[in-house]
C-alpha cells in the first residue's frame, strides 16, 4: 500500500484557495499562524492588502492573488471618481502593491495585468464606474492564468522527478507545490518528501508539510540545518524548489536557504531543480533583480515569541541567489531547461 492509498485526498488544499474577495472587502487566511489556527485577516481597502503582504499574512502565491483582489478594491474605491483621478488613484495603489515585497516579480507582473485597462483610460474618457467592471475581469483573468501556468509548469517538474523518489522541498507551497503533487499523482508516481522547517516564520513546516498532509503523504520535517546530513545518510533523491525569481542568465531567486541546499546538493551528486512559470525578461542578471533584507527581529522569534535573549542582534536576508551552475534543471511552463537555457522559453510558440 502506496502513502498515497493509505491517506487518500478528496479536496484540493486549503492554501490553494487562501485569498477570497467579498462584497466588502478581501479576507485572506492568516499564515502566521496557520495550521493551528484557521483565521482570516479581513482587508476593507488597498492599504490593508498591503500591509497584510508586507506583514507576512500571506506568503508563496498568496501575495499575487491578494494584489488582484486589492486591485479590485482600489477600482472599487475610484468607483465614483472621473477619468484623471480614478486613473491615479489606481496606477498608486498598483504602486504601494509592488513595493510590498520587492524581490518577487508576480506581484509586479499582476499589477500590469490587472491594471493594463488603465491604458489610454483618459484618452478614452473612462471613468472609475467604468473602469471597476474592466478592472475586475483584467483581475480574474490573470487569476486564471496563473492557475494555468501553475498547472502546466508542475507537469514539467513532476516528470523530473523519478519515481520512488524522496524530494527535499525548501519553503515550497501552494499552487507550485499542488500542480506538481497532482501532475505526478497521475502519473502514477510513488514519492516521499523531506521538508526543512524554513526559518524564521517556519513555512516549511507550517504550510509545506501540512499541504503534503493534506494531499495524501507523510513527509518528514527537518530543520534548515540537517539539510547536508540527510543526505550524507541517502535520505534525498532529488532538490525541488520553487523560485521567487529567475534570472535570464539562470540565477534562481528563492527563500534563504536555498543556496546551502544548492552547495550541498551538488556535494552529494544530486539534481537540483527549480520551478518558476517564466524567467524574468526584466532581470537579465541577478544584478537586477532587489534582494528584499526584512527587519533581524524576525530572527529573534518563532510564532510571535522570542527565542533570544536581549543584546543579540538579529540578521535577516530573505532570498539568496542560487548560482546556474548549481542549478540542474528550472522547470517553467514551457518545459523544463537547463540554466543557461531557460531564456528559450519564449522562443517555444506560444509563449509570452
Amino acid at each position: 500500500m502506496t502513502e498515497l492509498e493509505m491517506h487518500p485526498r478528496t479536496h484540493r488544499p486549503l492554501l490553494a484557495e487562501s485569498v477570497r474577495l467579498t462584497d466588502d472587502g478581501v479576507d485572506i487566511l492568516d499564515r502566521r499562524v496557520y495550521p493551528f489556527e484557521r483565521s482570516w485577516v479581513h482587508c476593507a481597502g488597498v492599504e490593508d492588502v498591503a500591509v497584510a503582504i508586507e506583514t507576512m499574512v500571506t506568503q508563496s502565491s498568496g501575495p499575487l492573488f491578494a494584489t488582484t483582489a486589492g486591485l479590485v478594491l482600489a477600482a472599487r474605491e475610484a468607483a465614483d471618481l472621473a477619468p484623471a483621478e480614478a486613473v491615479a488613484h489606481l496606477t498608486a495603489a498598483g504602486r504601494r502593491l509592488v513595493a510590498t515585497r520587492p524581490t518577487n516579480n508576480a506581484i509586479r507582473d499582476a499589477v500590469a495585468a490587472t491594471l493594463e485597462p488603465l491604458a489610454r483610460a483618459e484618452e478614452r474618457g473612462l471613468d472609475g464606474a467604468q473602469l471597476l467592471p474592466l478592472v475586475t475581469a483584467a483581475a480574474g483573468a490573470h487569476e486564471m492564468l496563473y492557475r494555468d501556468r501553475s498547472v502546466a509548469m508542475g507537469a514539467h517538474a513532476a516528470a523530473l522527478l523519478p519515481d520512488r523518489a524522496t524530494v527535499l522541498t525548501h519553503c515550497w507551497a501552494d499552487w507550485y507545490l499542488v500542480a506538481t503533487v497532482e501532475a505526478a499523482q497521475a502519473a502514477g508516481k510513488e514519492l516521499r518528501f523531506v521538508c526543512t522547517e524554513t526559518r524564521p516564520y517556519l513555512q516549511g513546516a507550517r504550510l509545506t508539510a501540512p499541504t503534503l498532509v493534506e494531499m495524501g503523504y507523510r513527509p518528514t520535517l527537518i530543520t534548515d540545518g540537517m539539510v547536508a546530513a540527510t543526505m550524507a545518510r541517502g535520505m534525498v533523491d532529488v532538490v525541488l524548489v520553487a523560485a521567487d525569481r529567475v534570472t535570464m542568465d539562470g540565477h534562481v531567486v528563492n527563500k534563504v536557504g536555498t543556496l546551502q541546499a544548492a552547495l550541498a546538493a551538488r556535494a552529494h551528486d544530486l539534481p537540483f531543480v527549480a520551478m518558476v512559470h517564466a524567467p524574468d525578461p526584466h532581470a537579465p542578471t541577478i544584478a537586477d533583480v532587489e534582494m528584499e533584507e526584512r527587519d533581524g527581529e524576525e530572527v529573534l522569534h518563532i510564532a510571535g515569541r522570542r527565542t533570544a535573549p536581549e543584546g543579540i542582534t538579529g540578521f535577516y536576508p530573505a532570498f539568496d541567489a542560487t548560482p546556474p551552475a548549481l542549478v540542474t534543471r528550472i522547470a517553467t511552463s514551457h518545459g523544463a531547461f537547463e540554466p543557461g537555457r531557460v531564456a528559450d522559453h519564449f522562443t517555444i510558440e506560444g509563449a509570452p
